[in-house]
């Protein structure tokens, strides 16, 4: 993952997003309650989801996907730990040319990052950033689907 030299006040700042004085706030907010800056903005309104999606996309040199209409391969999600998915929020979107892709919502989660790396099996990892509403819908259809694969089993 190359990361930008660019902070993600800057990039929201060049893009006309915040103002110095909402990162000033912001920061001030994040240094009290140590949540993301990302979130801090997005839960005060000040940016939306998808900007700043747009701007962890830039800063990580990462490409966004939309999980809502992407189509899930459920046999090849199932050769991945529940653990990845529910617990790391990181999830398999699919198998290619020897690389393995994976949607996080936090490139900045070093646990999540080792834990998919190991669950690769060998393959290249891809990352690629999904929204907190795409990754919490497609958890959703995840658990579904468990709830599916196990009555079927017991059928």
């Amino acid at each position: 993952m190359i990361r930008s030299q660019k902070k993600l006040g800057e990039i929201l700042i060049d893009r006309g997003l915040i103002t110095s004085e909402q990162l000033k706030v912001a920061v001030q907010e994040q240094v009290r309650t140590k949540e993301f800056l990302g979130a801090i903005l997005v839960k005060n309104r000040q940016i939306k989801e998808e900007d700043l999606l747009a701007a962890l996309s830039e800063q990580f040199n990462m490409p966004v996907v939309n999980l809502k209409n992407k189509y899930i391969d459920w046999n090849f999600v199932a050769s991945f730990s529940a653990e990845l998915i529910l617990n790391y929020r990181c999830f398999p979107v699919q198998r290619k040319e020897g690389a393995v892709t994976i949607a996080i919502t936090n490139p900045l989660d070093v646990w999540a990052l080792k834990k998919a790396e190991e669950e690769t099996g060998g393959f290249k990892l891809q990352l690629v950033l999904a929204s907190e509403g795409d990754m919490e819908g497609v958890i959703r259809r995840y658990k579904q689907y468990l709830r599916g694969d196990l009555f079927r089993k017991f059928k």
